[in-house]
Parts: structure tokens; sequence; C-alpha cells
């Protein structure tokens, strides 16, 4: 069992509803790691999801805290949200770089785990804005500095490269569609174990003694459809990727 920290993957939707004359206003917060924080449980996983509204202010600020957790993953939060803490931005007083402090607690052991969206890597607008971060310094990945979003919605399949790895040890060949994906390139030992279109879909690397893993692709919709989400690698593919962030299967 790893104990993980999910951070982000949710979002505050703000609605006004026009009927005739009068129109009202109404929030809803949606969860979009339902399924994935589902599958990571039945295989015992013991993972605390910070919403990406709390990230902000509750993301871990010293190594103590970021030390009860093996593996920690980034999923549709941008740089921002985890520089911007209530004290530096409300407050105007200094406050750890969490960047800094998860990029050290990597290369001291940790494991780290971005997966793709419209605020992850470079994102919408290059507003996920990690290109040219500590995040970056230990990814497999290099980022670009400009929107990095390949949007693919006739459907693309990810196909495993002959690489064996525990990550996906067993895994079908050829993957269920996915609808978009972020456009990376791989790093000079990196291994990229999945492709999309001849780009790196999930790659891995080992930084000092921690390792990184970078899923090109999302989650959850709207990246990854019911296709993807429905399919028994879904499970086993991010099962495979946390015990290997951990070190528990090689």
């Amino acid at each position: 069992m790893s104990r993980v920290l999910l951070a982000g993957e949710s979002w505050v939707s703000a609605v006004i509803d026009h009927k005739g004359y009068d129109p009202f206003s109404h929030t809803q917060v949606a969860i979009g790691c339902a399924k994935l924080l589902e599958v990571l449980a039945e295989r015992e996983h013991d993972v605390t999801h910070l919403r990406s509204h709390d990230v902000a202010e509750f993301f871990p600020q010293t190594r103590e805290e970021l030390d009860a957790y093996d593996v920690v993953i980034l999923s549709d939060i941008g740089a921002n949200t985890l520089l911007l803490s209530p004290q530096v931005f409300e407050r105007g007083r200094p406050a750890p770089n969490r960047l800094h402090l998860l990029r050290d607690w990597v290369r001291d052991g940790g494991g780290l785990m971005m997966a793709g969206g419209y605020l992850s890597f470079q994102g919408f607008e290059g507003k996920a804005a990690y290109a040219g971060t500590a995040i970056e310094e230990i990814l497999p990945v290099s980022i670009s500095r400009w929107d990095d979003r390949i949007e693919s919605p006739q459907g693309v399949n990810g196909t495993l490269t002959d690489v064996e790895h525990p990550v996906t040890a067993g895994l079908d060949a050829t993957w269920p569609i996915l609808l978009g994906y972020q456009d990376l390139a791989a790093k000079e030992g990196a291994t990229v174990l999945a492709e999309v279109e001849g780009r790196p879909l999930l790659a891995v690397i080992e930084e000092g003694g921690g390792r990184t893993l970078a899923f090109a692709s999302d989650i959850s919709p709207h990246w990854a459809p019911e296709e993807f989400m429905e399919w028994a690698g879904y499970g086993q593919l991010f099962d495979g990727a946390i015990r290997w962030l951990a070190g528990e299967n090689g």
C-alpha cells in the first residue's frame, strides 16, 4: 500500500441561467478523479485528494508534511496554485516555494506523477506554466513554452513501446482511444513506455534517489473518454505507476 497525495482534478462551475426576464446563478463543485480514486482504493492505496480550490492553502509547505506521502500526483492544477499560497498572494509575506520543495523531495526519494489536462504541463493558453520550473527539471519530459494541447476529437490510440517495465507489464499493446494529449518531448535518459501519434504518452525517469512519471493525457474526461476509463487496463496502469513511483515493484 502506498500513501498518495492527489492534488487537483476538480473544478467549480459558476453558471447563470436566464429564464425570460429573470436570471439566477448557481455553482457546483465537480470531481474529475472519482474513477481514479475508486480504482486506487480497490488496490489498497491510501489516497488523500486535495481539491483544486484547497491546494493553494493546504498543499504541504514543509518536508515533514511531504514525507507523510510516498507519491504525489499533480493533475490539472497549474503552477500558480502551488506558488501563490494565501500567505504570499493575500498578505504579501514570503513562503516556501513548493515547486522547489517537490523537486528536492523527489531527489531525496519521493515519487511524482504529472497527468495531462488543460492545467497540466504548459496547458491551455500556457496557463499551467510548468515550463522552466523546478518541476520540469525532474520530469522525464521537456515542456513547451506555448499552449501544448493536441486536441483529437476523432480519438487516437496509445501504443506500448517495446520496453519492458513494471508500470506497463501485462497491458494491451494498443490502448482505447483518447481525445487529446500534451505535446511533450522525452528527455535524454528518460524511458518512453507508450506513445501516441509518435509522441511520448507515458514516460518515466529516475531522478536522484526518486522517480517521476509523465502521462501526457488525462485521467478523466474530456481527454479520457468512457472507452479509456472503463478499460480493464485503466486501473492496472495507474496502480502500476503508483507502485513503481513508490519503489514497490522494481
